[in-house]
């Protein structure tokens, strides 16, 4: 591999679990991992790690420079909850590093990026069941008003200035590497910390939520995939689907495992947000453009879930 790849943001959810299969793919010299902060002993035992902050422009650049990167993956982001809570911290967050890379790709010093956006640039007003790729997106949150703002940056930079950029609208990501987070969705990792440490959860959304789902690997795969096709004609912030379910469904597959576990439903200030959410989303596009194709149903991630769960915590947990 001729390409130095930089990651951003590497020690959050989907950035640590992305930056250990690149590694893994390319080898650990390619692979450039970056945070405000130092990350799991995995993440940083296994490979090149420097820390920086995504909203200073100059840090960014001297980092480009030294390690003469020719990819950036940018994956910091201010999510939903914790958005709502700071909306000016998340935009310049949000915002301003993705201007900050674009600009780099612009002036040619590096070759191709990767940003992730979200569902949650869809809004009431969009169509919610298989949402289409190319729809209403009138985003009612600040994290989904800067996915929204980035989509559009991303394709003024490809078309204005030729800015090879790709992107994921992910769903709700579910790992069992990372905690819960400030997002929306993690009620679907909590849920599973609950079951095997407490036999209970109280979910913070109602029973029949439904809400677009996939597990980390697939959402690794589809952000290797994407980036190893050919540019495309036209940006977009691809859709992808895998699984969707309710908090009810999901507590249903874990009760298969563990029987005694209960789960009550008290809804709070995050059910308005979940409800201006997508509850499954069109993926045709991303199947025809580059053959994207999930692995993990609700059955399978379950199993996972628990089994991995299980061995993190090292406890004797019963009904597992």
């Amino acid at each position: 591999m001729n390409d130095t790849l930089l990651i951003i943001g590497a020690c959050g959810q989907i950035g640590t679990e992305l930056t250990l299969k690149l590694r893994e793919k390319y080898g650990e010299k390619n692979i450039i991992a970056t945070d405000i902060r130092e990350g799991s002993k995995e993440l940083m035992h296994s490979g090149i790690f420097e820390i920086l902050n995504a909203t200073d422009e100059e840090a960014i650049a001297i980092i480009v420079e030294k390690y003469q990167i020719t990819q950036v993956y940018l994956m910091a982001a201010m999510l939903s909850v914790t958005a709502e809570k700071l909306p000016n911290k998340a935009w310049n967050l949000n915002i301003n590093s993705l201007l900050y890379i674009l600009n780099l790709a612009k002036d040619k010093k590096i070759k191709k990026v990767f940003w992730p956006s979200s569902i949650a640039v869809f809004g009431h007003s969009t169509p919610k069941h298989n949402t289409p790729q190319e729809t209403i997106t009138e985003p009612t949150t600040v994290y989904g008003i800067s996915k929204l703002a980035g989509e559009r940056w991303c394709a003024y930079y490809q078309d204005k200035y030729d800015v090879d950029v790709k992107s994921i609208r992910y769903p709700g990501i579910i790992s069992w590497k990372a905690n819960p987070g400030g997002g929306t969705t993690d009620y679907a990792i909590e849920i599973f910390h609950k079951a095997l440490k407490e036999k209970k959860y109280d979910c913070f959304l109602s029973p029949e939520t439904r809400l677009p789902m996939m597990y980390m690997d697939d959402a690794i795969k589809a952000t290797i995939e994407l980036m190893s096709t050919k540019k495309t004609t036209n940006f977009t912030s691809y859709n992808i689907s895998a699984i969707d379910f309710t908090p009810q469904e999901i507590a249903t597959e874990i009760q298969k495992h563990i029987p005694n576990f209960n789960i009550n439903y008290k809804p709070d200030f995050r059910q308005k947000i979940a409800d201006s959410w997508p509850s499954s989303v069109d993926d045709t596009k991303a199947k025809k453009d580059w053959n994207w194709t999930h692995e993990f149903d609700l059955k399978i991630m379950t199993i996972e879930m628990l089994k991995n769960l299980k061995t993190r915590f090292n406890s004797s947990l019963e009904n597992v």
